[in-house]
């Protein structure tokens, strides 16, 4: 997985202004804490901090407007000679007009008006002063002004800069000036030795790093496109080390494991009994792509080293039964396996859906849940500590403290990108304590039914076997998708309440429970209520379900039953069903304000759907005006159903934290590289830290810790 990066250890002192006396003393004696320098407040602390913190944009003041050739809302650099100066207004609402005027062209003129400003500036601006000012200019009512421009004294034919000027990320308090300098002692005293070899950079075309680096801070003007549109060759320099680094992090934690010791679970012999067992009595035969994916993960269990794979697909494509192989020939081989899934939906239906097929076969199967009695917790506790339990089941109470077992040698973990760095970190620590086999350390079967693009998968998980199901059961029907703008909302509902009147089954899902004042969406109580009083006008005898994230459990278990065996003809609701429920009666998901959801979100849902032998559709109900973002998304989903392309096009369009729906839940990101743009740089990197590490072990390492600082072990999780 990706890491962003941790402030390295310093490797020269930063540029913080020294203090001539020592901390203040109050008079308790104690030294007054001081406060943060301001580098330090933006996580810079060593000087590759503060080179590698990279402008966010530049300014072009190489090159001189004349005032009667400047444009309305163009952003230029001019100079003229200041002939009025005065402030206008009562605080807070102060502002200083300066008036500038060029005596070879009587005609023009232009206004600086300034918001934030101190007196000793307004002494500065004398008529007679040169003021060189750069900014966007607009027209006003007296000619041409700029508000709050970046501005100067000048002497007259005083040579312009040979550079564009960075702008760099800061926070309140830290000005630009500050950082210029910062940046520039700090280039002055860095030690540029290259951690890549020449060798490996004229393989990949790429530039000396200490020139790459001096350019981004300096570049000259002529460099400007290339560096707006991420293509400069030092650009791509910069995002080649940052994936290198990723890339080394990843393969060593890879050689770290191999140095672990798991218990080897044959795939052969009598360990067979079981997994033969189960494959009798599933009623249904596994496709091509199954039985490969079934073969890799028996292979890594035989081995005595821990496994630690991926196991993706589409919707649909059958990883439970994946699962369920691979359980049990860990189960078959005298050892305990343990299955965690994110929400307690998708855990209950693991449980329902394995229980089914493994308990007739003796295997005792225990769940695990937050919102379990203390009395049903205790038995599944003991079940699992003893022994009794061969499959536990649950949530994240599964990697809680309390839990232990008896003979841990399989971790499946379901929709594993859901959980935070944080929380895999837990379950991996929680999996070496849990088990009472010393020195063993379970196998790792990660699950994900949304697809990862290949670039993304290698920046995210480079350090996984990947298994992949890239094909879907046969008999399943194309879902057929529709896109229908709000204003025909009422028609949809007359079809909807017809449909149910059929017999058949539906999804409403909303993206709110409650109402917003900030955003206009129907949210899914009210939707709830409308649809209801609409059924009961109808004469419908079946009511309209209603599941949300905010239920009781119990509450959201019974509304799934219901609506399972059929109580039900229509379940509103919010995207708790995005990933797990399945119904094959259900025929039919309308998603109202679909152009607020990512492409594999939509996907997911529409996947709920088209599990059965009915023609199933997916409905995209749309609210107008659409972004040209929005418009893209809505149509990729009608036209594409293969989750691989889609999930490619999501990572176009939204980046991989949105495409994952994980802004929030710890997948880190990349400061430079875009894996929608740079999939030839990770290549190569992939590439060049196998050969780094094997060739020059110190140099792998100098380059991951000035890149990652203390980062590696969020690698591991």
């Amino acid at each position: 997985m990706s890491v962003a990066r941790k402030p390295s250890p310093p490797e020269t002192t930063p540029t913080p202004t020294p203090t001539r006396r020592g901390p203040r003393v109050e008079k308790t004696g104690k030294a007054k804490p001081s406060k943060p320098s301001p580098l330090a407040r933006l996580g810079l602390q060593s000087d590759w901090d503060i080179a590698l913190h990279l402008p966010l944009r530049y300014e072009d003041e190489t090159r001189l407007t004349p005032l009667d050739a400047l444009r309305d809302g163009a952003t230029a650099t001019t100079e003229a000679k200041v002939i009025d100066a005065q402030v206008q207004g009562r605080a807070p609402r102060r502002q200083l007009l300066v008036r500038l005027h060029d005596a070879d062209l009587p005609q023009e003129g232009l206004t600086l008006r300034l918001f934030h400003f101190y007196p000793n500036q307004l002494k500065l601006l004398q008529p007679g002063v040169r003021l060189r000012a750069h900014g966007q200019v607009r027209q006003g009512l007296f000619g041409w002004e700029m508000v709050h421009p970046n501005w100067r004294v000048v002497e007259a034919a005083e040579p312009l800069p040979q550079a564009l000027t960075p702008v760099y990320p800061s926070t309140a308090g830290v000005p630009q000036s500050y950082l210029r300098k910062a940046v520039h002692s700090a280039l002055n005293r860095l030690n540029w030795v290259d951690t890549v070899p020449q060798a490996e950079l004229t393989r990949h075309h790429l530039p000396d790093l200490q020139a790459s680096v001096r350019l981004l801070h300096a570049p000259p003007a002529s460099a400007l496109q290339a560096l707006q549109d991420g293509t400069h060759p030092a650009q791509r320099r910069l995002k080649f080390d940052e994936l290198l680094a990723q890339q080394l992090a990843q393969q060593q934690a890879r050689a770290a494991r191999q140095r672990w010791k798991a218990p080897p679970m044959p795939d052969s012999g009598a360990a067979q009994a079981l997994p033969t067992l189960l494959r009798a009595a599933i009623p249904f035969s596994l496709t091509v792509a199954q039985e490969r994916c079934v073969a890799e993960i028996a292979a890594d269990l035989a081995l005595p080293v821990p496994m630690h794979r991926l196991l993706q697909g589409d919707v649909g494509s059958g990883k439970t039964v994946v699962a369920a192989l691979a359980a049990a020939q860990a189960i078959a081989a005298g050892w305990q396996c343990a299955l965690m899934a994110p929400t307690e939906i998708l855990a209950a239906q693991h449980a329902r859906k394995l229980a089914d097929w493994l308990e007739p076969l003796g295997v005792r199967v225990a769940w695990l849940s937050g919102s379990q009695t203390k009395k049903e917790r205790d038995v599944a506790l003991q079940c699992a500590a003893s022994g009794q339990a061969q499959l536990i089941l649950g949530t994240h109470a599964v990697i809680q403290a309390q839990v232990r077992f008896a003979r841990l040698g399989l971790a499946i973990v379901d929709e594993q990108h859901r959980f935070g760095v944080a929380q895999r970190l837990a379950l991996r620590d929680s999996l070496r304590a849990g088990t009472q086999a010393s020195g063993l350390q379970p196998h790792l079967l990660m699950m994900s039914a949304t697809p990862i693009p290949r670039t993304l998968a290698m920046a995210l998980f480079g350090d996984l076997d990947v298994s992949t199901i890239d094909a879907l059961p046969p008999g399943r029907t194309p879902v057929r998708t529709t896109v229908i703008s709000a204003d025909k909302r009422d028609e949809l509902i007359a079809r909807v309440t017809a449909l149910m009147a059929q017999g058949r089954q539906a999804y409403w899902v909303c993206p709110l429970v409650d109402e917003s004042e900030e955003l206009d969406l129907q949210n899914a109580i009210a939707v709830h209520a409308e649809l209801s009083a609409v059924g009961q006008q109808s004469g419908s005898v079946r009511p309209v379900g209603l599941l949300h994230g905010r239920m009781k459990a119990a509450d959201k278990r019974a509304v799934m039953q219901a609506f399972t065996a059929g109580e039900m003809g229509l379940l509103v609701a919010t995207t708790v069903i995005e990933v797990g429920v399945d119904v094959p009666n259900a025929s039919l998901m309308v998603i109202e304000h679909a152009e607020r959801f990512g492409l594999s979100q939509l996907h997911q849902l529409r996947g709920r759907v088209g599990r059965g032998t009915a023609q199933s559709d997916c409905v995209l109900l749309f609210t107008s005006p659409l972004s040209p973002t929005a418009r893209e998304r809505l149509a990729a989903m009608r036209e594409l159903a293969d989750g691989f392309a889609l999930a490619q096009k999501d990572l176009e369009l939204r980046g991989p934290g949105e495409l994952l729906g994980l802004r929030q839940s710890g997948v880190p990101g990349l400061r430079y590289a875009d894996l929608a743009q740079d999939a030839d740089l990770l290549e190569a990197a992939r590439d060049t830290a196998q050969r780094l590490l094997h060739a020059n072990p110190e140099s792998a390492r100098l380059h991951a810790a000035r890149w990652l600082g203390e980062g590696f072990d969020w690698l591991s999780a």
